[in-house]
């Protein structure tokens, strides 16, 4: 039923049309990209029209939320993408963690050709610019503030915030170019959609929360279990472990979400999953893994 309800998520709102000729405008302006991603989900956080967009400009991917993400799965998504030739970083730029070496992976890994020519032509002084991109909710904005040691950028738990560049300077002589968050038009992949919903990259207004929260649960029943028992004491989940909405039902009868009758509150249950999931409260979760490891 959930797979039936879910199974077509779309959102592309008309800003991010916007979004995607101000990426190409601006390209020529920076000398590399930055592309966030969801430690999370690192693939389908990922732009799959990012790498015409960008073309052959050098890339760094930095994998946010690193602290909530499965540390070893992080690990193995790090070497993955190197191993394809990008600068891949780990960081969480809430806390901070991770943030010092980015300059010094810019600096050293990234644009080391690009200093050296410049160097050679005395233009050594002049600022590395850096477009900074990813997908709604990423966490730009969090990154640009921690960069710049202000709040600069707007940050709120919901995808859509910023819609306009924004130039900000930061130490080291760098200047970063915060843009707008953007998807792609269609999801042709139902599960890569799924999993933007569950991180909350897509507007929770459009989705069947229920219908998401239960497949969710299937998700964690599988591979994450133990999270489920410690967070919501679900012990009874070998029998229910393919049925996301009578794990939902659990969910909340374990919470105590009753409503007349002694039906449970599933809608309030959905939402207590999600917001938990999203918080990193439920411990550090994995939802995709590199296609070696598969």
């Amino acid at each position: 039923m959930a797979e039936e309800v879910m199974r077509n998520i779309q959102w592309f709102p008309g800003h991010m049309t916007k979004t995607r000729r101000m990426i190409a405008a601006n390209l020529s302006l920076v000398d590399a990209v930055v592309e966030i991603l969801d430690a999370r989900i690192p693939q389908s956080s990922r732009n799959p029209e990012m790498d015409q967009m960008v073309g052959a400009k050098p890339r760094l991917l930095l994998l946010n939320k690193a602290d909530m993400a499965d540390p070893a799965a992080t690990s193995r998504w790090i070497a993955a993408y190197e191993k394809k030739g990008y600068t891949a970083l780990a960081m969480d730029c809430r806390s901070g963690k991770g943030i010092r070496n980015f300059a010094p992976a810019v600096r050293e890994r990234l644009l080391a050709p690009l200093l050296e020519k410049r160097r050679a032509n005395g233009t050594a002084g002049a600022p590395i610019r850096l477009m900074i991109v990813g997908i709604p909710n990423v966490g730009k904005s969090s990154f640009i503030n921690r960069m710049a040691q202000s709040k600069r950028a707007k940050v709120e738990d919901r995808p859509g915030v910023t819609r306009t560049k924004q130039w900000v300077k930061i130490g080291d002589n760098m200047e970063l170019l915060d843009m707008p968050g953007v998807l792609w038009p269609k999801f042709e992949d139902q599960s890569v959609a799924q999993r933007l919903a569950f991180t909350g990259a897509i507007n929770d207004d459009i989705m069947d929360l229920e219908a998401l929260a239960s497949l969710l649960l299937v998700r964690l029943a599988a591979s994450y279990p133990d999270a489920l028992e410690k967070r919501y004491r679900m012990t009874e989940l070998s029998a229910i472990q393919t049925d996301g909405f009578a794990m939902l039902e659990l969910l909340g009868r374990k919470r105590g979400m009753l409503i007349s009758g002694g039906e449970v509150n599933t809608e309030r249950a959905a939402i207590t999953l999600l917001d938990e999931f999203r918080s990193g409260k439920l411990g550090r979760i994995t939802l995709e893994f590199p296609e070696q490891d598969r």
